[in-house]
């Protein structure tokens, strides 16, 4: 009798394991996939006034279909696969003009606005809800090996022409003007511009969309200003004082 029941018993073990397993893979799917690209596709109909449909979206967004063949990329090469990642990488570029290199770390619910010349390094890591305009180059500083590309937070708006190179970090919700090098670590909260990179403010504003990016203070323009108010007063004041000589 116990004879009978063990096939019976090791029958209903090996369905059990296998479907396990079948959810496990499901789950493992659907996280890999199916959330991020949810997220990729829905985000784009709030951060652009342009997009009108879903199939608009679906087939005329270079920045969704770069980011969609990327996962696919990621995904075969975090198994050790190479060369097809590779080759998916160098046809999503050859298509939307947009290289990101199959090692990268991309979130869920990143935006890659237009697109063209964007260039994102092996060891990059990109933050959930990134903001990346065209012309965008993530990378690296020379022919070291290991981390040598930037570490993106979550919400980061990096503007057209952006240069973020080296294994440097930048924090959250940070705002880094269009043509601005940076070289340095940014902390969460501020907004970084110039030529290298300069932190011009430390200050959260909940209710500035991440699209406002072109809202940034002008530091010349502050610190000219500040000169001719100086420059004004000394003036007054050399004139009231040639007036008391004079009299």
């Amino acid at each position: 009798m116990q004879q009978t029941l063990d096939p019976i018993r090791n029958s209903k073990t090996a369905k059990t394991s296998a479907s396990a397993n079948t959810d496990q893979n499901k789950t493992l799917a659907s996280g890999v996939f199916l959330e991020p690209l949810l997220s990729d596709f829905r985000i784009i109909f709030e951060r652009d006034p342009a997009a009108r449909n879903w199939l608009e979206v679906l087939f005329c967004y270079p920045g969704f279909h770069a980011l969609c063949l990327h996962r696919l990329a990621h995904w075969l090469h975090h198994h050790k696969v190479f060369f097809i990642p590779r080759l998916i990488s160098h046809f999503g570029r050859f298509l939307t003009g947009i290289e990101i290199h199959p090692g990268a770390e991309i979130g869920k619910g990143v935006f890659i606005d237009h697109g063209m010349g964007v260039v994102i390094g092996e060891t990059a890591i990109v933050g959930d809800y990134s903001l990346i305009y065209q012309g965008v180059t993530l990378g690296g500083t020379g022919k070291e090996t290991g981390k040598r590309h930037p570490t993106l937070g979550k919400n980061v708006v990096v503007g057209a022409g952006a240069k973020v190179l080296g294994n440097i970090s930048i924090g959250d919700r940070v705002r880094i003007g269009a043509g601005s090098v940076v070289l340095r670590n940014v902390p969460s909260d501020c907004t970084v511009v110039g030529i290298p990179g300069r932190n011009i403010s430390r200050k959260r504003d909940e209710c500035l969309s991440p699209l406002e990016h072109g809202k940034l203070p002008d530091v010349e323009a502050t610190a000219i200003r500040s000169l001719l108010e100086r420059i004004e007063q000394l003036e007054q004041k050399l004139n009231s004082q040639q007036s008391i000589v004079g009299g």
